[in-house]
Order: structure tokens, then C-alpha cells, then sequence
């Protein structure tokens, strides 16, 4: 299994991470893409999606 620790940082008012660079290998870089993050409240996980543009 692979895993990836992200600082929580604060940035204003509100808290922000970065996507790890590895998620992002497979992606076309000339591409354009939306990033959504879901929550499964059952599984109390998250998880991370890319769709393009």
C-alpha cells in the first residue's frame, strides 16, 4: 500500500493542503483538470478524483 502525510497549513482564515506530486503522474500536463475531494461518511474517508477539463 502506498501512502501520503500532508501538512494541514493555515492560510488566511481558512486551512489548506497540497495534492502529492505522485497522484499527479498519471495526468496529461497540457490538460486542464477539476480536482474533487469526497467524503464517505459511512468509511469516514476521503477521496480524491480528477476529471478533465
Amino acid at each position: 500500500m502506498i501512502e501520503f502525510r500532508r501538512k494541514l497549513y493555515k492560510r488566511g482564515s481558512s486551512f489548506e493542503t497540497t495534492i502529492p506530486r505522485p497522484l499527479l503522474f498519471a495526468l496529461e500536463k497540457g490538460k486542464g483538470h477539476f480536482v474533487w475531494f469526497k467524503y464517505n461518511k459511512k468509511e469516514q474517508r476521503w477521496y480524491i478524483e480528477f476529471e478533465e477539463r
